[in-house]
């Protein structure tokens, strides 16, 4: 099972193969994803990357955290497991009224 890491504070610049090669530095990466903004393709400043075994993903927080890549500075954790948009509640109408029937 991959580790998953959130890897925040990405310059612009930084590319997927980049962020590999860095992080490779620390373990063997599974996958590494720069998040793009879908209208422009311009990255949205964070990713994630995947890492084989928990002691490599351990390892990359202890290494890159606080470390400078690209002129910005990165901030590296486990990513939440509760899949992307967290564990946001959400639906119905809340008390907005909103009946739209006919007024006798």
């Amino acid at each position: 099972m991959a580790h998953k890491l959130f890897i925040g504070g990405l310059a612009f610049s930084t590319s997927n193969d980049r962020l590999r090669e860095v992080f490779a530095q620390a373990g063997a990466v599974q996958s590494a994803a720069v998040v793009t903004d879908r209208d422009t393709g311009q990255s949205r400043g964070f990713g994630f990357v995947e890492m084989a075994t928990a002691e490599d993903a351990a390892e990359a927080v202890k290494k890159f955290n606080g470390k400078d890549l690209d002129g910005r500075t990165l901030k590296v954790e486990v990513a939440n497991s509760t899949g992307a948009g967290g564990s946001r509640s959400g639906g119905g109408f809340g008390n907005r009224g909103g009946g739209g029937g006919r007024r006798w």
